[in-house]
């Protein structure tokens, strides 16, 4: 019988190795439920799982089905409010945001949404619909045309071209929407995200319909009106 203390035991390092922990700040996973309305050890546990990358803990939330503000996209929203903007008595926007009651619609925090998307409006002149999703096929199309000829382009090879191409309209329609700017209260968060943060904290779907924007001296046929969602 072999003596225990004879024995060698050949132990695989590896089973002992564990990733260093990603540290999480309180910071962090604030903004996390902030923008997802998820609860706090559902964000902390994303964000681990995603080495700390916000964009990434988002969707990870979505596809555990944790996100509140994602499940409350789909509810019937039809209150709200029509809110506007004047900057020097030469710039008006005009802009309606719905709600799914109308006690959030006469709430202060939903007024102040209102407002704020009202002046982004008015701050942005290219932006001219309120998603990328708004932007007619006829006009994706002839901006894809147009890119195909471009000079610098014409001597790459077709599959180059096809990427470059995606890559330079997703930049151009980002501009175009409302919803993809910074906020111009601050930068670092954008516009839909803005949205998803009143979600939360209101806990009731939230839509931004459409706007018009009117400037002085301008024809009819130029006054630029955002799509209907």
């Amino acid at each position: 019988m072999t003596s225990l203390r004879s024995s060698k035991f050949h132990v695989c390092p590896a089973l002992f190795f564990r990733p260093p922990a990603v540290v999480v700040s309180a910071a962090l996973v604030k903004q996390l439920r902030e923008e997802t309305g998820a609860g706090m050890m559902d964000c902390k546990k994303a964000l681990s799982e995603t080495g700390g990358d916000l964009e990434k803990a988002q969707e990870y939330l979505r596809k555990k089905g944790l996100s509140a503000a994602d499940k409350k996209s789909s509810r019937l929203a039809a209150e709200g409010r029509i809110g506007s903007y004047i900057h020097d008595s030469r710039i008006g926007v005009l802009i309606e945001v719905n709600c799914e009651t109308d006690f959030v619609g006469r709430s202060e925090k939903f007024k102040e949404l209102v407002d704020d998307l009202a002046m982004q409006v008015v701050a942005c002149p290219q932006v001219q619909f309120v998603s990328v999703e708004d932007i007619p096929e006829n006009i994706r199309n002839k901006e894809k045309e147009l890119e195909m000829q471009r000079d610098d382009l014409m001597s790459k090879p077709e599959n180059i071209r096809e990427k470059i191409v995606e890559g330079r309209i997703s930049k151009r329609f980002g501009e175009l929407a409302l919803l993809e700017q910074p906020f111009i209260k601050n930068d670092s968060v954008l516009v839909k995200d803005l949205v998803k943060q009143t979600v939360a904290a209101l806990g009731e779907n939230i839509k931004v319909r459409r706007f018009v924007r009117f400037t002085l001296g301008e024809s009819t046929e130029d006054t630029e009106t955002g799509a209907q969602a």
